[in-house]
């Protein structure tokens, strides 16, 4: 009997510390990854439309310093999702329990960012372990207050991390409209039901690492996850519905009900800038210069603050605001000068995918913008930048589907796709280069549209000496020196900027005996090589189209003649087109290079064509000619 009990006592201990043992990983499991999810269970407990609970346990083996990234503890809680129980443990190679979390260990901080205002707080916790490989466990249990946004499952969430097992269930009350959208998950859930609740789970085992491709699709398309929406839901006092995304644009356009009426002053001020111009494209442009010139951006997250914007006066009173307030008081100064704006919600950023798929009505936004459909030339606005040209968006919110906010509910809208010949850099080069092999070069460049931004951004993000700094790292040169730089922009629908450089460049040409080696494509060298041998697993996407031109004159020291010239290349495929020519004209070598690339998903099959080319680009580009002094 003694002896069975002792069994009783040990056994359970002897279990624990094998569960976390490194030798129950499958081989398959540790191949390219730095950790290694053992278990990952995630229960969301729907109790109302406005109330659930969600508790979350995991354990991951980090493998060596890569991995040590996964084994921080970090999870955010605010006025409307509360944080509790959180527990974790610490577990060597062979499983044994080295450390336990105690509450004094856990760091609370608020989760300010550039927020001005915000309730949003961050536990967090990190063992700083580094004998590896070892295991770390957490556990947590979250309250939420409204069903407006739900959490959602994505095993594998990053690159080089492999999962031996994962399962998401929700527990939803029997008749409770849930809606879910998975990707790369072909099996229905598995269901149980009775006449209380239903049960959906989903669940997967020993999944390798994804090695996220060059050029490869959204992350959450090359792997698994699932999304969740309530059908019905409260948000606070206010009760709304997603089960269309015009019913969903009903209840974000009633946070913003009664929110744009302004002060008598800045109702002078409409009038005063906008009554005497004559068409509406000019009211926007002075309204929109208005609005940057008297307000600035600071992100406010209190509570129902995180969705629904400070009011018209509050802004002009303040002089600052989020996005939506920005958005908001834009759509008051337009009203008041008669012109209707829509407030515009959308997924910002590089998440281009995650906010809005037209068959599944959901939150998954974090930024709104304004829309003013004017009759055949619709305006854009970007609120939250003082400096933009108005009717421009940008990278963050361009090329994507968003939920426009109208009377009659939310509408899913398209924002603009540039094309090549919106997104231009067009360069200019005169350039010398002496009998030591030394350049000097006047450099003019036209940026436009996408291209431009970035130089928009040193114009006016940066400090000078942070400018010279960034212009004296990036050039495609080995050596050199700006000596010389001016900026100037040109507003626009599709903006401008005009730089013009001057740069010294040291020893760019080689000299050898009585040869001289130059590459003439100073500038605009390709910059990467895609592997010609690897096999490609998932579509190549560009984002953007683009169009590069340069001409480049470059004098050459009297007495040199050409001995050897590269060949010219034109290069031309579905996804883009690429031309470099070279010559010399009296003293002057003169070339000429163009690469558009087209916007587009491009299937896989074509990566050896897309490799080639890129490797024959990349050849070109840095092609020597070579002068024999006579």
């Amino acid at each position: 009997m003694k002896r069975l009990l002792f069994l009783l006592l040990v056994v359970p201990f002897y279990l624990q510390a094998q569960q976390y043992n490194i030798s129950l990983i499958p081989d398959s499991l540790t191949k390219n990854a730095n950790a290694v999810v053992r278990m990952d269970e995630t229960s969301v407990v729907i109790k109302s439309s406005g109330h659930a609970v969600v508790t979350h346990k995991y354990a991951v083996t980090i493998l060596n310093e890569e991995g040590n990234r996964f084994a921080v503890y970090s999870n955010d809680y605010d006025k409307l999702h509360s944080l509790r129980d959180i527990s974790g443990h610490l577990f060597d190679a062979n499983g044994k329990q080295l450390r336990s979390v105690k509450s004094k260990d856990i760091a609370d901080e608020s989760d300010n960012d550039f927020s001005l205002a915000t309730d949003s707080r961050v536990k967090s916790h990190n063992f700083y372990w580094r004998i590896y490989p070892y295991t770390v466990e957490y556990e947590d249990e979250q309250e939420y207050y409204t069903m407006f946004n739900l959490p959602y499952w994505m095993p594998v969430n990053a690159e080089h991390l492999a999962v031996q097992q994962s399962r998401f269930t929700v527990e939803a009350p029997a008749g409770f409209k849930l809606h879910y959208k998975a990707f790369n998950y072909a099996a229905a859930p598995q269901t149980t039901a009775n006449d209380k609740t239903t049960v959906l789970s989903w669940q997967l085992n020993n999944v390798q690492p994804v090695e996220r491709e060059y050029l490869s699709p959204a992350w959450q398309e090359l792997t698994t996850a699932v999304y969740l929406a309530a059908e019905t839901f409260s948000l606070n006092q206010y009760e709304g519905h997603m089960d269309s995304w015009q019913s969903l644009g009903s209840f974000m356009g009633s946070l913003y009900a009664g929110r744009d009426e302004l002060p008598d002053n800045v109702k002078q001020d409409v009038h005063r800038l906008a009554d005497g111009l004559g068409t509406q494209k000019e009211k926007i442009k002075v309204l929109y210069k208005y609005m940057q010139q008297n307000t600035r951006y600071i992100s406010v997250q209190l509570g129902i603050g995180g969705w629904q914007p400070f009011d018209a006066k509050f802004v002009a009173a303040k002089r600052y605001g989020d996005c939506k307030a920005l958005s908001n008081y834009m759509k008051a100064l337009l009203k008041e000068a008669g012109i209707e704006g829509n407030c515009v919600i959308i997924s910002s950023g590089r998440n281009v995918n995650k906010g809005l798929w037209e068959d599944f009505p959901a939150n998954y936004f974090n930024h709104v913008i304004l829309c003013v459909p004017v009759a055949k030339d619709t305006t854009w606005l970007e609120c939250t930048s003082q400096t933009m040209a108005p009717g421009f968006l940008g990278n963050f919110t361009d090329a994507r589907q968003a939920l426009l906010l109208a009377a009659d509910g939310g509408h899913v809208v398209w924002t603009p796709r540039y094309t090549a010949k919106d997104n231009q850099q067009l360069r200019s080069v005169q350039a010398q280069i002496n009998e030591e092999g030394n350049l000097v070069a006047d450099v003019h460049t036209e940026f436009t549209g996408l291209q431009e931004e970035e130089r928009h951004m040193l114009m006016y993000d940066v400090s000078k000496d942070d400018r010279e700094k960034y212009l004296n790292e990036t050039l495609n040169l080995p050596t050199y020196k700006v000596e010389q730089m001016d900026f100037k922009e040109q507003e626009a629908d599709i903006p401008k900027v005009n730089e013009t450089l001057r740069i010294s460049a040291p020893g760019y040409a080689t000299v050898s005996g009585k040869r001289m080696f130059i590459e003439a494509n100073l500038f605009n060298k390709s910059g990467r090589l895609p592997a010609a041998t690897q096999p490609r697993r998932y579509d190549i996407e560009f984002r953007s189209s683009f169009r590069d031109e340069d001409s480049v004159h470059i004098a050459i020291p009297a007495g040199y003649k050409a001995e050897s010239m590269p060949q010219d290349v034109h290069l031309a495929k579905g996804f883009g087109s690429y031309t470099i020519h070279f010559e010399i004209k009296g003293n002057t070598i003169v070339l000429y290079r163009s690469l558009e690339r087209i916007a587009g998903r491009y299937p896989a099959s074509l990566y050896p064509e897309f490799a080639k080319f890129y490797a024959d680009m990349y050849a070109a580009d840095r092609k020597r000619i070579v002068l024999v002094k006579e």
